[in-house]
C-alpha cells in the first residue's frame, strides 16, 4: 500500500479545451497548465461523454458511458451501488476527499465513503455548509459575502448575466478551494490520499474578481468566426436551431460578449493561478513525486462560438472537446501530447492501472495511451438525452419571448432528456446519429475546423458517412452491457461437458 500513488484529480465545470493556449486560444495563456503539462502528457483530444454535469460525472467516477451507468441527466445522480473510484479507493485503504463541487454522489453509502467532505457550489457554500474532516480555513461570513452577487445578477440582456466583485481571493470558490486543498495536504501528507478538487468555476454565474476579468480587455479577446446563415440554412438541424434562439447573441451588445467573456476567461486564470498553488505545496512538501494529477473539465461551454453562449445539447467540440492533463513526475513520460482519440471514461481505468489495483469489470473505458503501454486510439464517442421527447421550434414557440435564459432554464429538464443522440468523432470527421428524425450532422474538420456546414447530404461524403454510421453502431453495441453477464463454466464449450 504505502508504495501506491496518491491521487489528485483537479476537475473544472464547463472549462472546453480552447479557453487555454495550451489548446490554441490565441488570448488566455495558462501558465500553471502549461507547468501541469511539461511534467506529464498532454491529451490533445480528450472529448466528454456527455456534455452536461451529472452524467460527465458520473461517467467519469465509474469508467461507463451514460446509456450504461443510467445517469443521463442531472437529475439523476450517481446510482446506488455503483461501482466508482471513491469506493475502490476507500476499500484499498486511502483517505477519501472531495473539495469543491459535488453534483454527482447523492446515497449515504456513497457520501459515507468521503473521508473529508468539503462542499461548495455556484452559488456558494449550501443551506447545511457541515463539513467533515476538516474545517473550511476561511469564515463563513466572508465566503458567503464573496458570492452574494452570484445570487443577485442583473442580466445585461434576456440571454446572459455577468459581474466583477472586489472581495479578499481566499473567499471567492476558486481561491477557498485552492487553500482548503493546500491544508487537507498538509493534514495528510503522510496518509495514502485520493482527493477530488472540484471547482465549479468557469460554470455561469459568470463571475469574477475585477483583478481577473481586466486581464481580457475588449482589444485582446478574438471572437470566433461566425457564418451569417448558420442557423438559417435547412441543412442545420433543429435541435441546434432551437438552442441558437435561446443562446444567441447576435443582437446583443458586443460590450456586452466582450464583458461576458472578459469574466469567463478571467474564471479560467483564476482556476490557472489556484493549480500553481496547488502544485507549489505537493513540491514544498514532498508530495509531488508520490502523486498523480488530473487535470480535466467535464464539459466545455460555446462562449461566442456558433454566436452562442452557455451550452445545451449538441455535439460541438466546444461543447464535447475538454483539457486533459496527467501528471506523475519520474513515472510517467514529461512534456509529452498524445494525439489519440480519448475520453473521460478513460482516465479511473488509467489511474487504477498505474496504482497497480485491478480494473472492475464494469468499467468501459481503457487505460489512456503514453501514460500506460496502451495503444492509441482513433475515435471518441459521446451522447446526451433519455430517450424523452423532442422539444421542437412548436415548442419553443409557446414559451413567452423574449426567449432566453429563463427560456432556457424553463425548458431545461425537457431538453436535458429529449431524445437519444450519439456522436462519433475522428481526427477528421464528425458524425451525430439522431434516431428521432432530427437531421444528422457530419462535420469535415479539416476544411471545417468550426464546424459551421454540415455536409451529411453530400453525395462525396457517402463512404465516409457509411463508415462513421458502421462505427457508432459497433460502440452502442458493445457498450450496451454495463454489468457483465456470467459466462458458462469452460467445461460448456466445444462438447465438453
Amino acid at each position: 500500500m504505502n508504495d501506491r500513488p496518491n491521487v489528485l484529480v483537479i476537475m473544472v465545470d464547463q472549462m472546453k479545451a480552447t479557453a487555454s493556449h495550451l489548446y490554441g486560444n490565441p488570448f488566455c495563456t495558462t501558465p500553471n497548465l502549461q507547468r501541469l503539462a511539461e511534467e506529464g502528457v498532454r491529451y490533445e483530444h480528450a472529448f466528454t461523454p456527455h456534455p452536461l454535469c451529472v452524467p460527465a460525472r458520473i461517467s467519469f467516477w465509474t469508467g461507463q458511458y451514460p446509456h450504461s451507468h443510467g445517469g443521463r441527466r442531472n437529475e439523476t445522480l450517481m446510482p446506488g451501488g455503483a461501482v466508482h473510484g471513491p469506493r475502490l479507493w476507500k476499500e484499498a485503504g486511502y483517505h477519501v476527499g472531495l473539495i469543491g463541487k459535488n453534483h454527482c454522489f447523492a446515497e449515504p453509502d456513497d457520501l459515507a465513503l468521503f473521508d473529508t467532505w468539503c462542499e461548495i457550489s455556484h452559488g456558494g457554500l449550501p443551506a447545511n455548509p457541515t463539513t467533515r474532516g476538516m474545517a473550511w480555513f476561511r469564515p463563513l461570513e466572508g465566503i458567503r459575502a464573496a458570492h452574494e452577487l452570484r445570487r443577485t445578477l442583473v442580466p445585461q440582456n434576456p440571454r446572459f448575466a455577468y459581474g466583477t466583485s472586489n472581495f479578499p481571493l481566499e473567499d471567492y470558490g476558486t481561491g477557498l478551494i485552492a487553500g482548503q486543498t493546500v491544508r487537507f495536504l498538509e493534514q495528510h501528507r503522510a496518509d495514502p490520499f485520493a482527493l477530488w478538487v472540484s471547482f465549479p468555476d468557469p460554470h455561469e454565474p459568470w463571475v469574477a474578481p475585477e483583478q481577473y476579468a481586466a486581464l481580457f480587455p475588449p482589444h485582446q479577446i478574438q471572437l470566433p468566426p461566425w457564418r451569417d446563415d448558420e442557423f438559417d440554412d435547412p441543412r442545420a438541424p433543429e435541435r441546434n436551431r432551437v438552442l441558437y434562439q435561446m443562446l444567441g447573441v447576435r443582437q446583443d451588445r458586443l460590450e456586452d460578449l466582450y464583458g461576458l467573456m472578459a469574466v469567463y476567461y478571467g474564471m479560467v486564470r483564476f482556476i490557472d493561478d489556484a493549480v500553481g498553488q496547488i502544485l507549489d505545496a505537493l513540491e514544498a512538501l514532498g508530495l509531488r513525486e508520490k502523486t498523480i494529477v488530473v487535470f480535466c473539465s467535464d464539459h466545455g461551454d460555446f462562449m461566442g462560438e456558433h454566436a452562442m453562449q452557455c451550452k445545451g445539447g449538441v455535439f460541438y467540440d466546444c461543447l464535447t472537446r475538454v483539457p486533459l492533463l496527467i501528471s506523475w513526475p519520474g513515472q510517467i513520460p514529461a512534456g509529452r501530447r498524445d494525439d489519440s482519440l480519448v475520453n473521460l471514461v478513460d482516465v479511473l481505468p488509467t489511474l487504477l492501472t498505474l496504482q497497480g489495483l485491478d480494473v472492475p469489470p464494469t468499467v468501459q473505458g481503457a487505460p489512456l495511451p503514453t501514460v500506460t503501454d496502451a495503444p492509441p486510439r482513433d475515435a471518441a464517442f459521446a451522447e446526451y438525452g433519455a430517450g424523452g421527447p423532442p422539444f421542437r421550434m412548436a415548442d419553443l414557440e409557446r414559451f413567452p419571448r423574449p426567449w432566453g435564459r429563463r427560456t432556457l432554464i424553463a425548458s431545461l429538464q425537457w431538453r436535458e432528456a429529449e431524445g437519444r443522440r450519439k456522436m462519433v468523432r475522428t481526427r477528421r470527421w464528425k458524425y451525430v446519429h439522431d434516431p428521432m428524425g432530427d437531421r444528422d450532422e457530419l462535420y469535415d474538420l479539416a476544411n471545417d475546423p468550426w464546424e459551421l456546414v454540415n455536409v451529411v447530404d453530400e453525395p462525396q461524403h457517402r463512404d465516409v458517412l457509411a463508415e462513421l454510421r458502421l462505427r457508432l453502431a459497433d460502440w452502442s453495441i458493445s457498450t450496451e452491457d454495463a454489468r457483465p453477464v456470467p459466462l458458462p463454466d469452460p467445461k460448456h464449450y466445444y462438447g465438453l461437458a
